[in-house]
């Protein structure tokens, strides 16, 4: 079983930019699909961004297309999220996720095989 710990969080001012990192322990990160997820407070999880196996194929959600990149390294057992032009609307508690089957969305959360504990991201105005 692969665990997942994300990494990259913090404070930051409204246009400013994160990277979040999502590194994996105990099985190579080749065997899924990644995505990150984002739950903020009062809300619903949502899905962010998801990146194929061999990271040829990338989805977004449209509230972060062409702000946000998903990017993988097997090599390094690592999924990364770059985060640019960031909102207020963005904060949130954000999750790293793999899914062997299919690639992570909205519709297949309930069949997401790990998650990670989450890192908070806080846009101020």
């Amino acid at each position: 079983q692969v665990q997942l710990v994300e990494s990259g969080g913090g404070l930051v001012r409204a246009g400013g930019s994160l990277r979040l990192s999502c590194a994996a322990s105990g099985r190579t990160l080749r065997s899924y699909a990644m995505g990150w997820f984002r739950q903020a407070p009062g809300k619903e999880r949502e899905f962010v961004a998801a990146i194929s196996h061999n990271g040829l194929y990338t989805k977004y959600a449209d509230s972060v297309k062409g702000r946000f990149t998903i990017s993988r390294d097997n090599a390094l057992n690592t999924v990364s999220l770059q985060m640019n032009s960031l909102k207020p609307e963005d904060t949130a508690v954000y999750y790293c996720a793999g899914n062997s089957r299919a690639l992570p969305d909205d519709a297949n959360q309930k069949a997401i095989e790990v998650w990670g504990q989450g890192t908070l991201v806080t846009v101020s105005s």
